[in-house]
């Protein structure tokens, strides 16, 4: 296996288990255990670790220590902001559209979860994702799910993202949205897509104030 395939793989997996929280912010990172851990030497590790440094994943200190960068609450409004401004365009321009194969079985399965089936966080996580990775690309933007999934990425490193165990109202959220793109309605698309964002950010700020 080369060089680059292993700082690849490195960078990979140490990307993975921090944006799904199983490397905590603000743990240092040895390079010593990482090699032990990830089976190899120091060189591509250290090529993986520059490559998180330059996307702000994680610092590397004045004395060398590796630490995981956090994401601050208002980091997470800050991208819930822009998330707004870009989905909410993005479902009135769906609506010109309509809603076609994809957009109609996410409905189906948001209902079933407004309907009481259970989910754990990270399945909806994955849920809501395809959500509204299947608006951006109902409305023909090709480049927005990209966008989308880099920003999610860098939200779900907020320890607040996690804080939630029942997903029955954005479920909810996601069907009005459906249904407005389906009846060809822009204005309310948009709408009520900038409502949902509005709600995501009362709820954080909730959980925010409950801590």
């Amino acid at each position: 296996m080369s060089g680059g395939t292993l700082s690849d793989t490195a960078y990979e997996r140490l990307r993975d288990d921090i944006v799904a929280g199983r490397i905590a912010a603000e743990t240092v990172l040895s390079e010593r255990a990482l090699t032990e851990t990830l089976g190899l030497s120091r060189t591509p590790l250290r090529a993986a670790l520059s490559r998180l440094e330059s996307e702000g994943i994680v610092d590397r200190l004045s004395n060398g220590v590796v630490l995981v960068r956090s994401v601050t609450v208002e980091q997470l409004l800050q991208i819930v902001q822009l998330r707004q401004k870009l989905e909410a365009a993005a479902a009135a321009r769906a609506a010109e559209h309509g809603a076609g194969a994809e957009l109609l079985a996410i409905r189906a399965r948001m209902q079933e979860i407004v309907d009481g089936a259970p989910v754990t966080f990270d399945q909806f996580w994955l849920e809501d994702g395809a959500f509204h990775r299947a608006i951006a690309r109902a409305a023909r933007l090709e480049l927005l799910p990209a966008i989308i999934d880099e920003q999610r990425s860098v939200a779900r490193r907020c320890s607040v993202t996690r804080t939630y165990d029942t997903f029955v109202d954005q479920a909810g959220e996601h069907v009005d949205i459906i249904d407005a793109v389906a009846a060809h309605d822009a204005e309310l698309a948009s709408a009520r897509m900038a409502g949902h964002f509005d709600h995501v950010r009362a709820r954080f700020l909730g959980t925010f104030d409950a801590s």
